[in-house]
C-alpha cells in the first residue's frame, strides 16, 4: 500500500464506494465488482488481497442485517461448509501459480454471471431432489471459483435459481458463502506469508468505505429504477469481462 500513488490509491477507494454501493442495493455484488476494477490495475491475486478486509466486513453487515436465518443459514449452511473446503483448495492454488492466467478465468465467471438467467432455462433437475449432494457439488464449485477469482456468485445463483429460493433467503445463503469463503482466503493467505498485519491495518480504510457505501446503498434501495439499474450495472460489469479478456491477451 504504501507504494502506491495517491491517485491509485483515490481509484481504489473509488472501486470499494461503487462495490459496496452495488451490495447494498442488490444484497450481492461486491466482489463481482471489485475484483475485476482492481484486476484491471494489477492481477487477481493482488486484487484479492486488497479486497479480503472490505469483503468480509460487507458480508458480516449484511448477514446481520438480512433476517430469517432459518430459511437460509439453518438450511443450507453446508453449502457453505463446502465452500470452504473448495476456497482453500482454490486459494492454495492460487498462491503457487503465476496470477495471469486468472483473469480469464475471473472475465468467463462474470459472463457466466450476466448468462444465468438463460441457463435457468436448462433444467437441474437433480438439484432438488438430492439436495445434500448438490450442496457437496456446488459449494465445492463455488468454493474453487472465489479462491481463485473471489467471484462465486454465478455459481451459486445457478444453484438457487434452480432451487427457487425467494430473494431474501438467497441474498442471506450468498453472503452466509462469501464470509466463510472469505475467511478461509484469509487464513491461507496468512499461512503463505502474503497476508500480513500491516496489510490488513493498510485496507482497514478501504473497508470503512465500503461498509459506509454499502449503508447508501440500502438506504437509497428503494428510490432506485430497478430495472434501468441493473442494466446498467449489467453493462458495467460486460464491459469489464471484455477489458480482462483483451488485457489478458495483450500480455501474452
Amino acid at each position: 500500500m504504501e507504494d502506491l500513488s495517491y491517485i491509485t490509491l483515490a481509484a481504489y477507494a473509488a472501486i470499494m464506494l461503487l462495490a459496496g454501493f452495488i451490495h447494498g442495493t442488490q444484497g450481492l455484488g461486491f466482489p463481482l465488482v471489485a475484483t475485476p476494477l482492481l484486476a484491471l490495475f494489477t492481477d487477481v491475486r493482488t486484487a484479492i488481497l486488497f479486497t479480503l478486509l472490505p469483503t468480509a466486513s460487507v458480508n458480516i453487515v449484511s448477514i446481520l442485517r438480512g433476517g430469517r436465518w432459518s430459511q437460509s443459514i439453518g438450511r443450507f449452511w453446508p453449502l457453505a461448509v463446502f465452500a470452504v473446503l473448495g476456497s482453500i483448495a482454490g486459494t492454495r492454488f492460487l498462491v503457487v501459480s503465476d496470477p495471469a492466467p486468472f483473469k480469464l478465468l475471473l472475465a468467463a465467471l462474470v459472463l457466466l454471471y450476466l448468462s444465468a438467467s438463460r441457463i435457468k432455462a436448462f433444467r437441474l433437475p437433480w438439484v432438488s431432489e438430492h439436495l445434500a449432494l448438490s450442496m457437496v457439488i456446488f459449494g465445492l464449485v463455488a468454493g474453487l471459483a472465489a479462491g481463485t477469482t473471489n467471484v462465486m456468485v454465478p455459481i451459486l445463483i445457478i444453484y438457487t435459481l434452480e432451487l427457487g429460493l425467494e430473494r431474501t433467503a438467497m441474498v442471506q445463503v450468498f453472503n452466509l458463502c462469501f464470509l466463510a469463503g472469505k475467511l478461509t482466503q484469509i487464513a491461507v493467505f496468512a499461512h503463505a506469508g502474503m497476508l500480513t498485519g500491516g496489510l490488513l491495518l493498510s485496507t482497514a480504510p478501504l473497508a470503512v468505505v465500503s461498509v459506509a457505501a454499502l449503508f447508501g446503498g440500502m438506504m437509497l434501495s428503494h428510490r432506485i429504477p430497478t430495472d434501468l439499474y441493473r442494466n446498467i450495472v449489467r453493462r458495467v460489469l460486460l464491459v469489464l469481462a471484455l477489458l480482462l479478456i483483451v488485457q489478458f491477451f495483450a500480455q501474452l
